[in-house]
């Protein structure tokens, strides 16, 4: 009886590290997918538009400290992009490492329709319910910290805020970049 019980806790533990590391890859995977695509929302705005920012008290002289900005980076377009942006979650699938048996989180819908390799990806709607509300959780949870990071034109902010900032990928630090 004391090796099975020892048998079943091993058992246990094996199940909930492979738990936990399904619920790191969904997380991870969402984070960096949430970044591409709002980057590549942000990247969809003419960069003419502007918005009017600043404080809308008139001064003692009788002016206003109202100035434009970039539409596409403000904190306005943002906000309104995190609103929407995990719908896009519908267009991605599921790829396991056959080595690692990592899962990583992979388009399956290109954004100007160019035919996409698809082999090993797994599409249905656990997996992009599952996306999604990991999506919406990590949208809600960091938005300030996504919008931090998204109102400059900063160098890798899927790493620097998935990875750094909030520990999602904290795995995938160790993890060569071209894997990812």
């Amino acid at each position: 009886i004391p090796a099975l019980l020892s048998l079943a806790l091993a058992l246990a533990s094996l199940l909930a590290m492979a738990g936990a590391r399904r619920s790191q890859d969904l997380h991870c995977g969402a984070c960096r997918a949430l970044v591409d695509e709002l980057e590549w929302e942000i990247a969809q705005v003419d960069p003419r538009k502007t918005i009017q920012m600043g404080s809308f008290r008139i001064n003692p002289d009788g002016s206003q400290s109202v100035v434009e900005v970039p539409y596409a980076r403000s904190e306005a377009h943002l906000t309104e992009l995190l609103e929407r942006v995990c719908e896009k979650m519908k267009e991605y699938g599921e790829k396991v490492d056959p080595a690692t048996h990592r899962k990583s989180y992979v388009r399956v819908l290109s954004h100007d329709g160019t035919k996409m390799d698809l082999s090993g990806v797994k599409f249905d709607g656990d997996v992009t319910s599952s996306l999604k509300f990991a999506c919406e959780s990590i949208a809600e949870e960091y938005e300030d910290e996504l919008i931090e990071f998204l109102s400059h034109e900063a160098e890798n902010v899927k790493d620097r805020l998935c990875s750094k900032r909030t520990d999602l990928c904290d795995h995938a630090l160790h993890i060569p970049h071209d894997e990812l």
